[in-house]
């Protein structure tokens, strides 16, 4: 961990997040404070209840001290309630700040970064992480006002009974704050280490989950078993190291403890000191009594340490680069002319470009296909125009204006995006033909735009038409149906570019007809980049390009590069075994 999110800075780090509901704060002190300096006073009322009251035989002050302790205990609970239902409520909302942030982020990072980021790793920061930091955080604070008090409390309290007895104090603390030093040096590694492996879990879970057939076709339910054992044992062990750590200070401490208490028998047994009944209770009691907040105390460092292994996770993605998004321009409705200029691309996780120097021109309602063999660059070409990724060198103009000069928002409200994969929300049909535009579109739009995707074939037979609910991921429905779900969403926007990405690839002959009749019907009027695999769904495309290691490589309409019998030539020979 680098010394950014150490333990105090960790709390300066966090301040601002803090800062907004410093009043519950300082309610949660003050109640804190209140509480410790009860239970001293508690402590400190022995002396004169046994030393005035009992041997003296006041029994008026014996009234008054019994009075006096029940009004303490009150205020006891009322100060320990109030803390804590203010640190609560201010965990509360410092957690749902975070996650908010932490969301709100990942959805404006680069695909970049979702593309070497685990899944199970950001929902366990989300979900693990934020509450580890705040939980952390208010058990620090409350043993850093609580127990701290207590402890100079009960210190105050044996110096008013002996101040003799006392100096055994100035022995026992340094022995502890050298414990909890060493505790706290131990701990570091360990909770990193948890927090990977419940990252690990997640990911885990969520693979076997998302490719069950796969799990069960390949026979490997006897590994996903034994890969998930590993980790959640991983995790057990992490947990187990945490507790040894930790509980070992109590009885280390409370050994020590023990060792001062003897010397104090020690010294009043052998009638060195001249000391009276109250006064030796008091320290007695003192003395057993700040065993508990010496021992919170070792554990102050731990807290803190697990609040700096969760700060670090947290800041980590809230410092991570968001998409750039620094154009003016917003337009409407864009004519759709769209042109590479000398396009240079790599990954950032490869040495060699994905594309190489590109330069083509697409006039707007011109439907051009992208044909090459797997890994050529067409799905590059493809990601870079809705700025998925940014250019490496050269640029890409839309209606002879830099994409970078428009806003995300109006770039990527231009284009419809239907891919092989197409990802479907928990929620109904009509939820995902309408997804991020809910409440705009009226209920006919919707069950129009359906009906030109041919989707209305299989939503009328369900028994809520449109508005069933299709599960996680649309599990409910076959690909055919959820690629046709996919169209009726680019329909109903209604966008002027049209990007298809292997939108066909996957599916049966029936589910290719009525998919491919549907995208007949969305390419009307519209730019369209068709990449596909099965060169039979794009022979009536206006220009088809042929992409080979990052080039264009072949540039004409279907019957032109047939006749020049290169690359278009022999992937339609082996297509169609002509």
């Amino acid at each position: 961990m680098s010394d950014k999110y150490t333990s105090w800075k960790t709390l300066r780090l966090l301040w601002p997040f803090v800062a907004p509901y410093k009043k519950a704060l300082i309610a949660a002190v003050f109640g804190l404070l209140l509480n410790a300096a009860t239970d001293a006073t508690l402590i400190s009322l022995t002396k004169p209840l046994l030393d005035h009251g009992l041997m003296g035989k006041n029994y008026s002050l014996l009234m008054i001290i019994a009075g006096s302790i029940i009004g303490l205990i009150l205020l006891r609970g009322l100060s320990n309630y109030a803390s804590t239902y203010c640190l609560s409520w201010l965990s509360g909302k410092v957690v749902t700040k975070f996650r908010q942030l932490i969301f709100n982020h990942l959805v404006k990072s680069p695909v970049s970064f979702h593309d070497k980021s685990s899944v199970g790793d950001l929902v366990s920061v989300i979900t693990f992480n934020t509450q580890l930091l705040s939980k952390a955080s208010s058990d620090a604070l409350i043993i850093l006002v609580r127990e701290i008090t207590y402890a100079i409390g009960l210190c105050c309290v044996m110096f008013y009974g002996s101040w003799k007895l006392a100096l055994v104090l100035f022995i026992i603390v340094p022995i502890i704050i050298f414990i909890a030093q060493f505790i706290a040096k131990k701990f570091r590694e360990t909770i990193k280490s948890m927090q990977k492996g419940m990252g690990e879990i997640t990911t885990a879970a969520d693979e076997m989950l998302n490719g069950h057939k796969e799990v069960l076709i390949f026979n490997a339910k006897n590994y996903e078993k034994r890969n998930f054992s590993q980790i959640t044992d991983t995790v057990r062990r992490g947990v187990l190291k945490i507790e040894f750590v930790s509980r070992l200070s109590t009885p280390i401490i409370q050994l020590i403890a023990t060792l001062g208490l003897g010397g104090i028998l020690y010294l009043v047994a052998s009638e060195s000191l001249d000391i009276t009944p109250g006064s030796f209770t008091v320290v007695f009691s003192a003395m057993v009594a700040v065993m508990r907040p010496l021992r919170e105390l070792t554990s102050l460092h731990v807290e803190l340490q697990k609040g700096a292994v969760a700060c670090e996770s947290l800041f980590g993605i809230l410092n991570s680069p968001l998409e750039e998004d620094e154009g003016k321009i917003e337009k409407d409705k864009v004519n759709g002319n769209i042109e590479f200029r000398h396009v240079t691309y790599t990954y950032p996780t490869r040495n060699t470009p994905s594309l190489n120097d590109i330069s083509f021109t697409i006039k707007a309602g011109q439907t051009v296909a992208l044909v090459g063999r797997s890994g050529a660059g067409k799905s590059t070409i493809a990601s870079l125009i809705p700025r998925f990724y940014d250019v490496t060198n050269g640029e890409i103009l839309l209606d002879s204006i830099n994409i970078k000069d428009y806003t995300l928002k109006s770039l990527r409200s231009q284009i419809g995006y239907v891919s092989q994969r197409v990802h479907l929300f928990n929620g109904t049909i009509a939820d995902n033909i309408a997804y991020g535009e809910k409440g705009k579109h009226s209920q006919e739009a919707i069950t129009h735009a359906a009906k030109l995707a041919n989707a209305l074939e299989f939503i009328d037979k369900l028994e809520q038409g449109i508005n069933t609910e299709i599960g996680d991921n649309g599990v409910l429905l076959s690909g055919g149906q959820r690629q046709r779900i996919a169209i009726a969403r680019v329909l109903l926007r209604n966008n002027p570019i049209l990007i298809l990405d292997e939108a066909t690839s996957a599916l049966d002959n029936e589910s290719e007809r009525l998919v491919q009749e549907a995208i007949e019907i969305l390419q009307k009027n519209r730019t369209s980049i068709i990449i596909a695999h099965r060169l039979s769904t794009i022979e009536k495309a206006d220009r088809i390009l042929v992409i080979d290691e990052g080039k264009i490589v072949e540039d004409g309409d279907h019957e032109s590069l047939l006749a020049l019998n290169g690359i278009y030539s022999q992937m339609h020979k082996m297509q169609f075994n002509a």
